[in-house]
């Protein structure tokens, strides 16, 4: 599996943010996005999960599902937690396992891995920002996706949340799945550096 961008052009309110970029991820590899505020990160990876479209340029995935898009191939972790604070624990992980669709796994146990097992019933909104990310995090072992699109994904994690983390990225690049995250610091894992420019 390869996920590959060729010539790849931003465009987001009328301001070019790059053009002509060419990157590639292979199954079992973690790719780093890095640069300055501004310079794209978060957009590469939108443009990658389906939610921007290029202004130039192709993104494909070689070698995945044929008979499914890019998008429905990707799980797209952004910087900010998509939770519903009304919605408990569990059912905020329920809804996205039926918007995300695909085969379940163990739920339970995704909740176990991430430390959130003793916090089920409890409404997200009483989640702390470490605990609301973790939430997040169980969201990509409940529905397996082989390509892991990741913004910042450290943010709001202790030193114990980081490790964790970085065992769950381990274990998915070891199942032959790929991440492409966008960060300013340290993933905790060996990734290739795809350095991007632009305005800040």
């Amino acid at each position: 599996m390869r996920l590959a961008g060729r010539g790849v052009a931003c465009v987001r309110g009328g301001r070019e943010v790059f053009a002509g970029l060419d990157f590639a991820a292979v199954a079992g590899e973690a790719v780093a996005v890095v640069g300055r505020n501004g310079s794209g990160k978060t957009s590469l990876l939108r443009l990658i999960a389906g939610l921007l479209v290029p202004a130039g340029g192709t993104i494909a995935l070689e070698g995945g599902d044929a008979e499914l898009t890019l998008p429905e191939q990707c799980h797209y972790l952004g910087h900010r937690d998509a939770l519903k604070p009304a919605l408990s624990v569990a059912e905020n992980l329920s809804f996205w396992a039926d918007f995300l669709g695909g085969e379940r796994f163990d739920f339970a146990g995704s909740l176990a891995t991430v430390g959130l097992d003793h916090a089920t019933h409890l409404p997200a909104g009483f989640l702390s920002a470490g605990q609301r990310r973790r939430l997040s995090l169980a969201r990509l072992l409940t529905v397996r996706r082989p390509v892991w699109l990741l913004d910042e994904p450290t943010n709001a994690l202790d030193v114990a949340g980081q490790d964790m983390f970085g065992g769950l990225m381990r274990e998915h690049l070891a199942r032959g799945g790929l991440i492409v995250a966008a960060t300013h610091a340290p993933l905790g894992i060996e990734a290739r550096e795809l350095r991007i420019g632009g305005v800040a």
